[in-house]
C-alpha cells in the first residue's frame, strides 16, 4: 500500500485516477507502475472539457524518472470519450503531454538537462533513452512554447544571419532586443526569409517598431520598407558593420604598399598591421611610438588611417542634421584620397548613410544580435553542428527563445534554470 501511495503522490494523481499496482522486475531492471481510473469515472473532452463517460480504454505506456536506478515505467488503460459537440477523442491524462511517450516530470527533467548545453547524445546516453527520443522532447518542447507565446507589441529589432554550414549557408535571425529573445528564424538570408517574419506581426505592433538594426543587406532593407510604417526613420546600420568597412579598407591600403615596398627593400610597414587596425586606446606604448613614427612619414596606408580615426570621431554626434553634414564631409574628403578602398567606403556611406545616422540618433546598436549569433554558434559548436536545418532552428528557440518549454502538468517542483 505505502509504495502505491508513493507514487501517486509523485505523479500528483486525483480522482478518478489511482495507483493499483507496483512491480518490480529485478532482473530486467525496471519498475512497472500500474494506474487505473475508477471504474464510473467520467472524463473532460480534450477540446470543451465537457463531462462524457469513457469506454474503448487501450493500453498505454510512460517512461518516467527512473527509481533507485530502476527503469520506472507507468502504464494505463487510456479511454476515448465520445463529445456530442466534437465526435470521439482520446483523452489526455494528468500525467503526460498529449502525444508523449514521457511523464511530464521526465520530459522537465530532460529539458532541464539540455537548457545547461548538455547535448542530445549525452543527454540519451545518460538517461538511457535514443538520441531521437531526446530530441523529440526538444521538438515537442519549443513547439509547445511557440504555441503559448503571445502576439506582443515590438520595439527594437534586430536582423542578422548566422551560418549554418560551411559552403556560404546561412539562416535568419530576428531578436528582441529587449530581453535578447530570439523571435523567429528562418532558412537562407533571401527577401522571403524575412517577410514571413513581418507578415506574421499584427499590423498595431509593427507601427509599435522604433528601431531595427541590421547590416546593409539589400534583400532586409526592402523587406523592413515593405512592411514596417516610417520605415525610413527606423532602419538602422550597425556601427560595428560601418566600422569593418573602414577597417577592411586601410588594410587592403596598408597590403597593398607594404608589398610596394617590400620590392624596393623597405621594411617601413612590416609588422605594422595591428597598429593601423587597433584602436589607438588599445595600444601600448611601444605600439604608440612606432604609430607616431609612422605617421611622420608619406605613407598612403597613414592617409588611410587619418580618414579612419577622422570617421570614428563622427560617431559621438546624435542630432541627425550634424550627423550627415559631418559623413557627407567626410566621404568627400574619401573621394579625394585616390584611395580606392576608401572610395569604396565613402560610396557605400553615401548610399545608406540615412540609416547611418538613425542608428546614431537612436542609439540603435546589433550588438544583442551579435551576443545572440556568438550564443548560437556555440550552441552549435557543443552539438558539433548541425545536418538537420530544422533541428538547428529548434535547438535556437528552444535555447534564446525565452520561450515557456515545460509540460502544463509537469510538477512545479522541477529544477529550473
Amino acid at each position: 500500500m505505502q509504495d502505491r501511495d508513493l507514487y501517486a503522490r509523485i505523479l500528483g494523481l486525483t480522482d478518478p485516477w489511482r495507483v493499483v499496482d507496483v512491480q518490480l522486475d529485478s532482473g530486467g531492471g525496471e519498475i512497472r507502475v500500474k494506474v487505473e481510473p475508477r471504474a464510473d469515472a467520467q472524463f473532460a473532452c480534450p477540446e470543451c472539457g465537457k463531462r462524457c463517460a469513457g469506454y474503448d480504454a487501450r493500453e498505454r505506456s510512460w517512461r518516467h524518472l527512473d527509481t533507485c536506478q530502476f527503469k520506472t515505467i507507468l502504464t494505463a488503460p487510456v479511454p476515448r470519450v465520445r463529445c456530442a459537440d466534437h465526435g470521439v477523442l482520446q483523452i489526455n491524462v494528468p500525467w503526460a503531454a498529449p502525444g508523449s511517450n514521457f511523464t511530464a516530470l521526465m520530459e522537465a527533467f530532460v529539458i532541464d538537462w539540455l537548457r545547461s548545453l548538455a547535448t542530445i547524445r549525452a543527454v540519451a546516453k545518460q538517461m538511457r533513452l535514443s538520441w531521437d527520443e531526446v530530441d523529440g522532447i526538444q521538438q515537442r518542447a519549443v513547439a509547445r512554447g511557440l504555441a503559448r507565446r503571445k502576439p506582443e507589441a515590438l520595439r527594437r529589432l534586430g536582423i542578422d544571419e548566422t551560418s549554418f554550414q560551411r559552403r556560404h549557408e546561412y539562416v535568419t535571425v530576428v531578436t528582441n532586443h529587449e530581453g535578447s529573445r530570439v523571435l523567429y528564424v528562418a532558412d537562407d538570408r533571401k527577401r522571403e526569409s524575412i517577410d514571413a517574419f513581418f507578415v506574421a506581426q499584427r499590423p498595431e505592433h509593427l507601427a509599435t517598431i522604433e528601431a531595427v538594426s541590421m547590416d546593409m543587406w539589400k534583400p532586409y532593407i526592402a523587406s523592413v520598407r515593405q512592411f514596417v510604417p516610417d520605415a525610413d526613420r527606423k532602419l538602422s546600420f550597425d556601427k560595428f558593420h560601418v566600422v569593418k568597412h573602414l577597417v577592411d579598407a586601410v588594410d587592403k591600403v596598408r597590403r597593398t604598399e607594404h608589398r610596394a615596398l617590400l620590392a624596393e627593400g623597405d621594411l617601413s610597414l612590416t609588422g605594422a598591421r595591428f597598429v593601423f587596425l587597433t584602436n589607438t586606446r588599445n595600444l601600448s606604448p611601444t605600439q604608440v611610438h612606432t604609430l607616431d613614427v609612422l605617421r611622420s612619414m608619406s605613407l598612403k596606408t597613414v592617409r588611410a588611417w587619418g580618414l579612419k580615426e577622422a570617421a570614428a570621431n563622427i560617431w559621438r554626434y546624435v542630432r541627425r542634421s550634424v550627423a550627415t553634414s559631418a559623413w557627407l564631409a567626410w566621404a568627400s574628403a574619401a573621394m579625394r584620397s585616390r584611395l580606392d578602398p576608401l572610395k569604396r567606403v565613402a560610396r557605400i556611406i553615401r548610399e545608406h548613410l540615412p540609416g547611418i545616422v538613425n542608428g546614431m540618433a537612436l542609439r540603435a546598436t546589433n550588438a544583442g544580435a551579435e551576443s545572440v549569433n556568438a550564443r548560437i554558434q556555440k550552441i552549435k559548436s557543443n552539438a558539433c553542428g548541425f545536418r538537420n536545418r530544422d533541428r538547428f532552428r529548434n535547438a535556437i528557440l528552444f535555447h534564446l527563445g525565452g520561450l515557456d518549454l515545460y509540460p502544463a502538468n509537469a510538477s512545479a517542483t522541477h529544477t529550473t534554470s
